[in-house]
């Protein structure tokens, strides 16, 4: 990816479209999840894979929002 400052439009669009699948996916994600925690025997294993899978997709969402955000210099 290019620096913010070389960013274009276009990079611009695809960073925000790629935010946007990746925050609807976080919350899909969190929505399973707490209909895993509702059923009367929970699928630990799979609950933990969730919640990896959660967290990972954070640390992407915090990533991209870096490259859209530009960095101020105080």
């Amino acid at each position: 990816m290019q620096d913010s400052d070389n960013m274009t439009d276009e990079d611009e669009r695809e960073l925000g479209a790629q935010l946007a699948r990746l925050q609807q996916e976080h919350r899909d994600l969190d929505a399973a999840i707490d209909a895993l925690h509702q059923s009367p025997a929970p699928d630990l294993l799979q609950l933990q894979r969730l919640k990896k899978r959660k967290l990972l997709l954070r640390d992407r969402i915090a990533y991209v929002e870096d490259q859209i955000t530009p960095d101020i210099i105080a």
